[in-house]
């Protein structure tokens, strides 16, 4: 039988309290980040902020065309994204356009970075 579990001698507490003060620091920052990952975690969502990083902005008939997806489904991920204050939007006339909520923008950069 295979035994996994544990095995060090020594519990090194400096290490361990060490890291504990160092995640509450993080505590805010590792919670946003793992609700934009938890939106990123769909595909399409994914697909279509990398294209929002990429090109400034875009309405829903233009991501329905590079995606070749008709517009309800794609209007139901750009609800979620704009819920979950990743994406703004403005209106122009009849159009709505849709971008990156610019507090998020440095963020979705850094997490989506050199995936070419």
């Amino acid at each position: 039988m295979n035994d996994t579990g544990c095995c060090r001698i020594d519990v090194d507490t400096d290490l361990i309290e060490e890291a504990k003060r160092s995640l509450d620091l993080k505590e805010i920052i590792i919670s946003e980040q793992a609700k934009t990952f938890s939106l990123l975690g769909n595909e399409v969502r994914l697909k279509i902020m990398t294209l929002f990083l990429e090109f400034e902005r875009m309405c829903v008939c233009d991501l329905g065309d590079v995606l070749e997806m008709n517009q309800s489904p794609i209007s139901q991920h750009l609800r979620k994204l704009k819920d979950g204050g990743l994406l703004v939007n403005k209106r122009e006339g009849m159009t709505i356009f849709y971008s990156i909520n610019p507090a998020k923008k440095a963020m979705l950069e850094q997490m989506l970075k050199d995936r070419s």
